[in-house]
């Protein structure tokens, strides 16, 4: 059935409203030009500007001049390049929990900018429904009482214009956040590799401790049989015997604990790898990991690069965006609103222009009283915004501490294995000098228990150093912001 000409006209006039309602409300990535443009550029509320921070040139600790080359621009496969490890540290992005969580948040953040953008569209809508109904009509004629059915289906639409730019600050805030909960997914994605890293590293420690263990207890019982030997050949007292029994179960009580560690340390990765506690493949060795060179690149860079400090200024974006949204409230909507439709006692009757229900209207609605509200909803975004200012100086601070505490450590760890390490082939040469003069009577079996009990907790100290110059490279990856140039596809498939 045709339409008659005034219902056509406003079905019309209508398509016109939505049409331009979809002119200004169109996507919040591309900017309309023109007319439109101009009202596009109006919001309130003040432009994001980076707070000025006075950087150093040289991080603290820095041996050699600043260069534009950093461990940060590697991949993380090229610094850490055990094959064991690369596979745990794959698998561990593959499979680990945390960084699922934190995927799951990025793309919840996603769908949250689109619901914010929403509002720049017009909304669309529609009712239908039907009834029947008994009432009471006072006149003589009706009989007192009437039943009848109703028939109706309405079409609405509302649109609200962004004047002020409150929708537009609105959607800014929510891709402010959705860029920060990328920035903590590649944070994630970073100390995840870091913490197998670092787990895997403690884990070889703790192999070269419990090899030392097993060592010292060996001897500690080649010791007890040599004593006990003397003891019942009556060439020495006791003391000697009890002395190195003790020794000896010192050495065997050592044992046990460094195994329970070992299992400990073994669950703790495979919870970072997201499986259940299982044994962990090892193959190369402490002694024998490669340690790569370890620029530390620009100051300047590390703004870019940490995950950390860019998700503290997103966050700042947000803030600052969100107080546009504040001063906007200040401010009258100003809306448009229409409604078509039908209603009828007869559900055939609906489709008959007779029937028809149309109304098109402009709204302007503001607050005059708010009890204070809106103001002090705008002073609690000021105060946000001054907090995420100190927050991000904060982290920034944060960040040169631990590039400059990788550092230090690294150098000075060099010096200490260096000692350690001399301090082990003395204690050792002490221990065989000990046994030569104690069996020609020349030493008593204090001289050798003493020497023997130098010598491992000396070689504890230096595999302990061994690791702490891996996890100092460890460190320093994840100070520098390592694998910021690496996309989610490339952190997941190593080369």
């Amino acid at each position: 059935m045709r339409m008659r000409g005034s219902t056509a006209r406003i079905v019309g006039l209508l398509a016109a409203v939505l049409a331009a309602a979809a002119i200004i409300g169109c996507s919040p990535v591309e900017e309309p030009q023109g007319f439109w443009g101009k009202l596009w550029k109006l919001e309130v509320g003040p432009d994001y500007k980076q707070p000025q921070l006075d950087l150093v040139k040289e991080y603290r600790s820095q041996l050699s001049p600043a260069e534009a080359n950093s461990l940060a621009d590697l991949p993380w496969w090229s610094v850490f390049n055990d094959k064991v490890l690369q596979s745990l540290i794959a698998e561990a992005l593959a499979h680990n929990y945390n960084l699922q969580l934190a995927t799951a948040r990025v793309d919840q953040a996603r769908a949250l900018v689109w619901v914010a953008a929403s509002e720049l569209y017009p909304q669309l809508g529609y009712q239908a429904f039907a009834g029947r109904e008994k009432t009471f009509v006072p006149f003589e004629a009706a009989g007192g009482n009437l039943t009848f059915n109703t028939f109706g289906g309405f079409l609405n639409a509302a649109w609200e214009i962004d004047i002020w730019g409150r929708i537009r600050r609105s959607t800014e805030a929510a891709r402010a956040n959705l860029f920060a909960q990328q920035d903590v997914r590649r944070g994630v994605m970073l100390a995840l590799v870091s913490d197998v890293a670092a787990g895997y590293f403690s884990l070889l420690e703790l192999d070269l401790e419990l090899a030392i263990a097993q060592e010292s207890a060996r001897v500690y019982k080649q010791t007890l049989d040599l004593f006990t030997q003397r003891f019942e050949y009556g060439q020495d007292s006791k003391l000697p015997v009890m002395r190195a029994q003790a020794a000896y179960d010192s050495s065997i009580a050592k044992i046990a604990s460094l195994k329970r560690a070992i299992v400990l340390q073994e669950n703790a990765i495979s919870v970072l790898v997201g499986s259940y506690p299982r044994a962990i493949e090892r193959r190369t060795p402490l002694i024998r990991q490669v340690m790569p060179l370890t620029p530390p690149g620009m100051t300047s860079d590390l703004m870019q690069r940490r995950p950390d400090i860019l998700q503290s200024e997103q966050t700042m974006i947000g803030a600052n965006a969100e107080i546009g949204v504040a001063v906007a409230n200040f401010f009258p909507k100003i809306g448009l609103s229409a409604l078509f439709g039908a209603q009828s006692p007869d559900i055939n009757d609906i489709v008959d222009s007779s029937f028809n229900i149309w109304r098109i209207a402009g709204v302007v609605a503001g607050p005059l009283f708010q009890g204070g509200r809106i103001l002090q909803s705008y002073y609690a975004q000021q105060a946000f915004w001054d907090g995420a200012i100190a927050q991000y100086k904060q982290t920034v601070l944060v960040a040169f501490r631990e590039v400059s505490d990788a550092l230090i450590s690294q150098q000075t760890l060099v010096g200490q294995r260096d000692a350690l390490q001399h301090q082990v082939v003395s204690l050792k040469e002490s221990v065989h000098l000990a046994l030569l003069r104690y069996d020609v009577g020349r030493a008593s079996y204090f001289e050798v228990l003493e020497a023997e009990q130098l010598l491992f907790p000396a070689e504890d100290a230096l595999a302990q150093t061994q690791r702490d110059q891996l996890l100092a490279v460890v460190n320093l990856y994840k100070s520098l912001g390592g694998g910021w140039n690496l996309t989610n596809a490339e952190w997941m498939q190593p080369r």
